[in-house]
């Protein structure tokens, strides 16, 4: 019996740029078609760090060739339009890995909307860069056209910075369902979805604002009640005084160790620390519920229970 995952992919399986991204989508697609071959039901949420990045500067190049014809991109946007190549290059990796396999399922990407909170404590106080170094003049009038916050950057000119709030809700979460109820693999949530937030009535207004897409995936887990949460990154295994001589490898934690290595600072900001967060809430979320963290080629023997680091009560 197979079970229901939501995986997490790291950057790292997706490349930097056009032609890493489709030379590391296929190895990507193989580690995933591993686990649809053992019947699992899937779905993919990805990164879109340097992609997102890119589409930015490429924006701010235009706005620059033509100031007065072009006009500043906001950051939803370039999320929407990230997470639509990617995905792209994504499902027909996937799809084509599978019909090598024998195996004819459909695959398809949800362009997502993620919901967050204005009220979130990380609107107080953004500090996650995005796009281009701007000139002082540049830093200036972007600020005053957009209500953006701005920052020197070591010397190296101006950029902007946004908040990193927690996801709330996900707004196409109905019709991810009805996909996969279809049999279907999807793609969702990319770069953590594109953040927004309720205006009036019913409209949704995209927020200047980065969503980690490991809470996002464990939002998305929970929402559709997934029997487990993976989190792919770059090591096999999560570890405590890492890089020390006493480096210690876990493969087992409770969310209360878990807690109580965080409380200590065992894990880095930006980096371990929000996916053993991610991974702690959705093992508490609800009964069963497990999370592993690994690295994508081992995510078949980490379900086997052979590898990787395991959260659960």
């Amino acid at each position: 019996m197979g079970k229901k995952i939501v995986i997490a992919l790291g950057g790292n399986a997706l490349g930097k740029n056009l032609p890493e991204q489709m030379e590391a989508v296929k190895k990507t697609a193989a580690a995933i078609a591993d686990l649809i071959e053992d019947h699992h039901e899937v779905v993919i949420v990805h990164g879109n760090g340097p992609q997102v990045g890119m589409i930015q500067n490429a924006m701010t190049e235009l706005k620059r060739s033509d100031p007065d014809k072009y006009d500043h991109v906001p950051l939803s946007v370039c999320v929407a339009l990230s997470q639509g190549y990617i995905g792209y290059d994504l499902q027909n990796s996937l799809k084509e890995e599978l019909l090598d396999r024998g195996i004819k399922k459909d695959c398809a990407t949800v362009l997502t909307q993620v919901e967050v909170d204005l009220n979130d404590p990380a609107f107080d106080n953004p500090t996650k860069p995005i796009g281009s170094f701007m000139t002082k003049e540049e830093a200036d009038a972007l600020a005053a056209s957009q209500g953006c916050k701005v920052v020197e950057d070591s010397g190296r000119g101006y950029r902007q910075v946004v908040a990193s709030p927690k996801p709330k809700s996900i707004v196409e979460l109905d019709t991810i369902r009805s996909l996969m109820e279809s049999d279907h693999i999807v793609i969702a949530c990319g770069g953590g979805g594109i953040p927004v937030y309720h205006t009036t009535e019913h409209h949704l207004k995209g927020a200047a604002a980065v969503i980690d897409k490991d809470f996002a995936a464990e939002c998305l887990a929970e929402a559709l009640d997934a029997d487990l949460l993976i989190i792919l990154t770059a090591v096999e295994k999560v570890a405590i005084h890492f890089g020390k001589p006493d480096e210690e490898w876990l493969s087992d934690l409770t969310p209360a160790e878990a807690k109580k290595y965080i409380d200590a600072g065992e894990f880095a900001p930006g980096s371990m620390l929000p996916k053993v967060e991610a991974a702690v809430k959705f093992a508490e979320s609800g009964k069963g519920r497990k999370a592993l963290i690994t690295l994508l080629e081992k995510a078949r023997d980490g379900i086997g229970g052979k590898t990787g680091t395991l959260v659960h009560e």
